[in-house]
């Protein structure tokens, strides 16, 4: 599949965006300036953009406890949302949310939620109106390998499938569910089978190469805006911080439970670092196109965090505020 100089550009930068965004959060992470728990997901860039992009703004998206990529790559504002993270009513969630809770229904975004498989219910009730109304949107329920030890994922396979929804069961499988290797939770390393026995079309790519993920979801989209819903993606992947925060380790010693050895080796599949060697490889972009577009995303990152910090925090007379529909 060919693609135009533009599009390619626009994947690097989305994906370089969420990275420089992320990474950033660590010194206030380690300072004690940011209070609520934060999830990164470097390393795991490519899904989020990969995914948004072959979806249109009218399409929904869930998403789950390492949702900054998702929003981001969604269309979600940068300042808002670094201003959500840090408590501040100028948040995407008002401050209401935190790292965990963003959310913004005018881009699509329509929920993250902590809870392990927390909103795959939330996404199918989303196609199922969806449905209904015979609306085309699609929407996709992002979620972790550890999700597919939930009741609830197979309840939503058994329902869409039934009524062929316009669903994207979306699993980023990392290998570890917090800090359980996915071989101590599973028989068989087999997630993207699950969808097989209730008649799902389902689907394995490697998740850390953006232009596979990409293209498997233009085709499950299409699929979906098709009526012949759902579809089920696995996405290996990997995450190179901390399940929460920057690093699992403490005080200089190793207690990941994860070796370096195995770190190293996929900070190989790094998914930017790797989409960067083929733009230059294939003549599409410069090293001092690359340096100009870190610049500018280094100038945004920087506007968003004074943004943020400059924003007030919620007032104890507005805690009831935004709680409900008024």
């Amino acid at each position: 599949m060919r693609y135009t100089k533009e599009f390619l550009i626009r994947l690097y930068r989305t994906m370089l965006r969420i990275r420089m965004c992320e990474e950033s959060l660590v010194e206030p992470i380690l300072k004690g300036e940011i209070k609520c728990p934060v999830h990164l997901c470097t390393g795991q860039e490519a899904v989020a953009v990969g995914v948004c992009i072959a979806l249109d703004k009218k399409d929904y998206i869930f998403s789950t406890h390492r949702s900054h990529g998702h929003y981001l790559a969604k269309g979600g504002s940068m300042r808002e949302l670094v201003a959500e993270i840090y408590g501040k009513t100028t948040g995407c969630s008002k401050g209401r949310g935190g790292s965990m809770h963003v959310c913004a229904p005018e881009i699509g975004v329509l929920g993250a939620a902590p809870i392990v498989g927390g909103t795959i219910s939330l996404a199918l009730g989303c196609a199922l109106s969806s449905k209904i109304r015979r609306q085309k949107n699609v929407t996709v329920s992002f979620f972790g390998d550890g999700a597919a030890g939930e009741g609830v994922l197979y309840e939503s396979l058994n329902f869409s499938a039934l009524k062929r929804l316009p669903l994207i069961f979306a699993c980023e499988n990392n290998l570890y569910s917090t800090h359980m290797p996915i071989k101590e939770c599973r028989p068989k390393s087999n997630i993207f089978e699950v969808g097989i026995p209730f008649g799902i079309l389902s689907f394995r790519v490697d998740g850390n190469d953006v232009l596979k993920v990409y293209e498997i979801t233009k085709e499950a989209v299409r699929v979906c805006r098709n009526d012949k819903g759902p579809v089920f993606i696995e996405f290996m992947t990997y995450r190179l911080r901390g399940h929460v925060g920057p690093d699992d380790n403490i005080q200089g010693l190793h207690t990941d439970i994860r070796s370096k050895e195995e770190i190293e080796k996929w900070k190989k599949r790094d998914p930017i670092k790797n989409f960067e060697k083929t733009l230059l490889k294939d003549r599409i972009l410069k090293k001092e196109d690359l340096e100009k577009i870190r610049q500018d995303i280094e100038e945004e990152v920087k506007e968003a965090f004074t943004f943020a910090k400059r924003s007030p925090y919620p007032k104890i007379k507005d805690l009831r505020k935004y709680v409900f529909d008024e």
